[in-house]
């Protein structure tokens, strides 16, 4: 039986298996920030643990720091404390913290991301980096001090799934409207317990922003995280990255990279197929990502309590 690109990715970092157990995953790259590690570095501390990888980490000041005034002290007591703690953090545990900026925009932008890799953070959308055709998730506070600790996750592997989307896009269609109609049309849980591989021309075609924005959205879809195989696209995108492999290095990587594609034969646990034609500009409405129709039509109108009160819902 033929693998999916997420077996082939999932499986080249199984350490061992616990019996009647969860396996024991190799992580390759994680990404931490200053709201998710302050207890998990506390806790290590605590019991005299050292952290395992250190070179195996990226450290950003993300979500406290100001857009403007950088050069400035930050206002926000709370903040200044996080960002600050940051920087202790890395300092006494050797990890570089010479970058600034959104994690996910960052570490693909730098090279850091790169197909076939392992990722995690303690950031939901961690599923952004699929998009290179990486297993990316997001992980809790307790998630990110056994990453700490031990550079590996104790995980039950998720089930598989696929959605294709076939065809031609219509005029003004992008690539947050293809992942807001597909969560419209199979709903918010649609993709628990699972991780989606995105198959088709349409993401195939897409740039490595419109593919990092549908994985993103994956969180929203209920699953762990998504993926998209690596093509010419994607290499492109990475070579000549300041962390990327260069040389005969990248070569030797590409040829890796290229195996990384789900078989004829694979299967999987659930599958569902679009047609791209059938894709409009999409808006949302109530309370949830599911609530989406195209612009062209209108909101349904359902006798039900809980879908008036997210129709009057106000910020």
């Amino acid at each position: 039986m033929g693998k999916t690109l997420f077996d082939k990715v999932w499986d080249a970092h199984v350490v061992t298996v616990v019996e009647n157990g969860p396996q024991v995953l190799y992580i390759d790259k994680h990404l931490i920030h200053e709201v998710t590690s302050p207890q998990a570095f506390n806790e290590l501390k605590e019991r005299s643990i050292p952290i395992a990888r250190p070179d195996k980490i990226v450290a950003t000041a993300d979500h406290n720091t100001p857009t403007i005034d950088q050069h400035l002290p930050i206002k926000d007591a709370l903040s200044r404390k996080q960002l600050e703690q940051l920087s202790e953090n890395c300092k006494e545990n050797n990890i570089g913290h010479e970058y600034n900026g959104i994690i996910h925009v960052i570490a693909p932008e730098l090279g850091f991301t790169q197909p076939g890799m392992t990722m995690v953070c303690g950031d939901s959308h961690t599923s952004t980096h699929g998009a290179f055709g990486t297993i990316a998730f997001g992980i809790g506070t307790s998630q990110v001090a056994q990453v700490f600790a031990s550079q590996c996750l104790l995980l039950q592997k998720p089930k598989k799934l696929r959605v294709s989307v076939h065809g031609k896009l219509n005029k003004g269609v992008l690539p947050k409207d293809v992942i807001l109609y597909i969560i419209s049309k199979l709903g918010t849980n649609s993709g628990t317990g699972y991780f989606c591989e995105y198959a088709g021309n349409v993401f195939e075609e897409m740039t490595m922003e419109g593919r990092m924005t549908v994985c993103n959205m994956s969180i929203e879809m209920g699953a762990r995280g998504g993926m998209i195989a690596p093509d010419q696209t994607t290499f492109d995108y990475v070579e000549g990255k300041e962390f990327a492999p260069k040389g005969a290095k990248f070569k030797e990587k590409v040829a890796y990279w290229k195996t990384l594609k789900t078989d004829d034969n694979a299967i999987f646990d659930q599958e569902y197929s679009f047609d791209a034609s059938d894709i409009e500009p999409m808006i949302t409405y109530g309370t949830n990502p599911g609530m989406g129709i195209k612009i062209t039509e209108n909101i349904p109108d359902f006798n039900d309590r809980s879908f008036e009160k997210s129709l009057n819902y106000e910020f």
